[in-house]
């Protein structure tokens, strides 16, 4: 078996990948160093080998994603027949969560303002803060960020619900697990709105004035799931209004954000350049060598695969 691995995994974690397959072949390359042939010789990838790329991809049996979302390889055809797909589910939940919930924080503590403040040695009060301790807090997105998430949240004293498809059981950190059809019954009662909902077509511009709207006045809005679930136009008029306390985002509309988009002057917002997950803490790293090792067994075995994608 020829495993073509794109992720920039140290010794230690080449080590866990490798122990799922030890009679095989493995070539670690950049993605800007991958050649047609290492692709053609391939049965297995690892790694978000660009979409185009597959089509010289003649005997492949697995593409592991190195991230949580497929939406660029949901094409037709993009798979090459014969093929699955699996996606890093499970490898970004503390990374993300504990962005965002920094951001959250540094929200409701007036830190980036006094951030400002420092820049322009100005010794300045700004008031009253914010604490998660007794809030409420709604987490649109219960899977393994939005898990992570709640447990960070539980711990500093909030009550937390979370909102997805179906109820199922609750979740450590979690008080109540609540559907989509009820978001808007739940709204006016939350402290904090955090998303980590996937793009689909039943989010994309899920929130917008109606949304925002409804929102409890002073509520804090953070998204660290995919920007086209927010109407930008809504959010800014939100905050500019002061019904919002103020929004953390992790991802916008564009992705870069124009030098010129409106969003970055709106009032009480922190915005980061999607950089929550990416590689930027190691454990991501750590957690897709252990996912990738595991489903190469599982492809070996013959049995199903964690994360296996539904293709069209």
């Amino acid at each position: 078996m020829n495993i073509l691995v794109i992720p920039p995994f140290n010794t230690a974690q080449k080590t866990v990948l490798e122990a799922g397959a030890p009679s095989a072949t493995f070539t670690y390359a950049a993605k800007p160093d991958i050649t047609d042939e290492q692709v053609a010789e391939a049965d297995v990838i690892v790694g978000n080998l660009p979409p185009k790329r597959l089509a010289h991809a003649r005997r492949l049996r697995l593409l592991q994603l190195n991230s949580a979302g497929y939406d660029a390889y949901m094409a037709p055809g993009t798979i090459p027949d014969g093929a699955v797909l699996a996606s890093a589910v499970g490898a970004y939940g503390q990374a993300v969560s504990e962005h965002m919930y920094a951001m959250l924080l540094m929200l409701m503590k007036n830190l980036a303002g006094y951030r400002d403040d420092q820049r322009a040695h100005a010794w300045t009060d700004r008031g009253t803060v914010d604490t998660m301790a007794g809030s409420q807090v709604l987490v649109l997105g219960a899977g393994d960020i939005g898990q992570h998430f709640a447990k960070l949240a539980s711990a500093h004293g909030a009550h937390v619900t979370g909102v997805r498809r179906h109820v199922g059981t609750v979740p450590e950190g979690f008080e109540r697990i609540c559907t989509m059809g009820e978001l808007f019954d739940l709204l006016p009662h939350a402290d904090a709105v955090v998303c980590f909902l996937p793009s689909a077509p039943e989010t994309r511009g899920l929130a917008d004035n109606r949304f925002f709207s409804t929102c409890k006045h002073g509520a804090y809005f953070a998204n660290g799931g995919r920007g086209d679930l927010v109407v930008q136009a809504d959010l800014i008029a939100a905050l500019e209004s002061g019904h919002l306390a103020g929004a953390a985002l992790d991802v916008t509309t564009p992705e870069p954000l124009p030098q010129d988009d409106p969003l970055w002057d709106a009032p009480n917002i922190l915005i980061t350049p999607h950089v929550s997950g990416q590689f930027h803490l190691y454990t991501v790293l750590d957690n897709l060598a252990r996912i990738a090792a595991e489903n190469i067994r599982r492809l070996s075995a013959g049995t199903p695969l964690l994360n296996e994608v539904t293709l069209p």
